[in-house]
């Protein structure tokens, strides 16, 4: 980092340390030779998990904001479409006023609250129009909100495996038992068909 600045470290970086600190450790316990390929192995493991996990935990964070975002316009959708049936309800009432009007006004006075009556009519059909067409809106932002938010959750349940894959791989480490680099391994490919998952919206 250039001076004056400052480093905040990401979910994956202290991953990153230990497995370059192991391989060290790997290289000495060795005694210089080249070290153990076992350990150089896991630690570009690590390395390259890490990086992936952290790409996987942005993409979670983002799909999240969105969610969030797209659920907000949803809520503002609702709310137009809420006042534009109250406006609905209140030509409702003045075409009911217009026609009772209508109904008890001499003969010369009739065609004037029937105009009133058509009018509020029209008017209602085109408010309708308006209101279902922000309902239909505000349905279609719920759904990409859920959509976004079952992909967050699979980039969630992708950083999640791939942090255990790092545990395991650190524990391989620590053992040198074959069998856990191979479950390593292993827990390490179902965190990537995860998050292969998720980039394909399943």
């Amino acid at each position: 980092m250039s001076s004056g600045g400052f480093h905040v470290h990401g979910p994956h970086d202290h991953e990153l340390e230990h497995a370059v600190h192991a391989a060290h450790e790997g290289h000495q316990n060795e005694g210089g030779h080249g070290g153990s390929s076992m350990t150089n192995q896991i630690a570009m493991f690590t390395a390259i998990i890490a990086t992936i996990g952290a790409i996987f935990s942005y993409m979670g964070g983002a799909t999240q904001a969105n969610a969030g975002l797209y659920k907000n316009n949803a809520a503002i959708k609702k709310t137009e479409a809420s006042n534009q049936w109250n406006y609905f309800q209140a030509k409702s009432t003045k075409q009911s006023l217009a026609e009772l009007s209508r109904d008890l006004s001499p003969e010369n006075r009739k065609e004037a609250y029937q105009a009133k009556v058509d009018r509020y009519e029209k008017e209602k059909t085109e408010i309708k129009m308006v209101a279902d067409r922000l309902e239909a809106e505000a349905v279609q932002w719920d759904k990409r909100s859920d959509g976004q938010m079952h992909q967050h959750h699979r980039w969630a349940q992708a950083t999640t495996v791939l942090q255990v894959a790092i545990a395991m791989a650190a524990i391989a480490l620590l053992t040198r038992k074959k069998w856990l680099e191979y479950v390593m391994f292993g827990v390490a490919c179902i965190g990537l068909v995860v998050g292969l998952l998720a980039m394909m919206h399943i």
